[in-house]
């Protein structure tokens, strides 16, 4: 059986590592890529020394700062931005509302693509800009689709500031909310981030159903309710499917 090479074995690490659900231990790692205990605490110590990988308040390996920076790097490449953009700006000419994609970032959600309706009173919230968690269509959705356990690890670390007065700032209220959209696969925001405006968001999947980012749709209250935006979901998870197929063919 050939040697597997040091570089391979910290590939693999960081490949587990960002591919699982949720936190996983050394000793998972160890057994799932068949790698001594004693050279997984290693490589894992480097790795978090690094920044590739961190370790959680569970003692769980996560992701690390230039893993996250990285998969920005690559969902910003030019080619695929260019290719979403055409997908949104085609949602846009139909719902004649801004769309974008939003994708969790540390303990925000970054906005990532954008095509700006051309209707008066426009709410800007550029490309590169982040917006919190916990009262956005597109944090809310990310927050729904994560384990009971790391969501709520997440909730007690954010500050949950209320910026309106619609903003959940309970945490049983919150969770409440939040399982709810879990089962509808759709998050709304109720004029939650900013008064008098709107939003609702499907998610972008991979190949195995896992959650990748949210595509959003927000319109000013004077403009249209909620029920009007609701009534484009169909459209909106029609793009996202889009959207996924060039996932796909970036995975094959």
């Amino acid at each position: 059986m050939p040697k597997v090479s040091s570089i391979t074995r910290v590939l693999e690490i960081i490949e587990a590592v960002s591919y699982a659900a949720k936190p996983i231990s050394p000793l998972e790692l160890s057994q799932t890529l068949d790698i001594p205990k004693p050279t997984i605490h290693r490589l894992i110590q480097n790795l978090v020394d690094e920044g590739f990988v961190a370790v959680d308040l569970g003692g769980g390996i996560i992701p690390g700062k230039r893993v996250r920076n990285l998969s920005v790097e690559l969902w910003q490449q030019r080619q695929f931005f260019n290719e979403r953009q055409m997908i949104l700006k085609k949602l846009v000419d139909e719902i004649e509302e801004t769309c974008g994609i939003g994708i969790p970032y540390n303990m925000d959600m970054i906005y990532t693509n954008r095509a700006q309706t051309t209707l008066p009173l426009q709410i800007y919230l550029p490309v590169g800009a982040k917006s919190p968690m916990w009262c956005t269509a597109t944090g809310k959705l990310y927050l729904s689709q994560l384990p009971t356990s790391s969501r709520n690890k997440i909730l007690q670390s954010l500050p949950l500031s209320k910026f309106t007065k619609n903003t959940i700032i309970d945490i049983d209220a919150l969770n409440i909310e939040l399982d709810h959209i879990a089962k509808t696969g759709i998050g709304i925001d109720n004029e939650e981030f900013i008064s008098e405006m709107v939003a609702v968001a499907v998610p972008i999947l991979d190949k195995k159903s896992r959650y990748l980012a949210s595509l959003y749709l927000h319109a000013p209250t004077i403009r249209v309710s909620l029920d009007d935006l609701l009534t484009h979901v169909p459209r909106l998870r029609t793009a996202a499917q889009d959207i996924q197929t060039l996932i796909y063919e970036l995975q094959d």
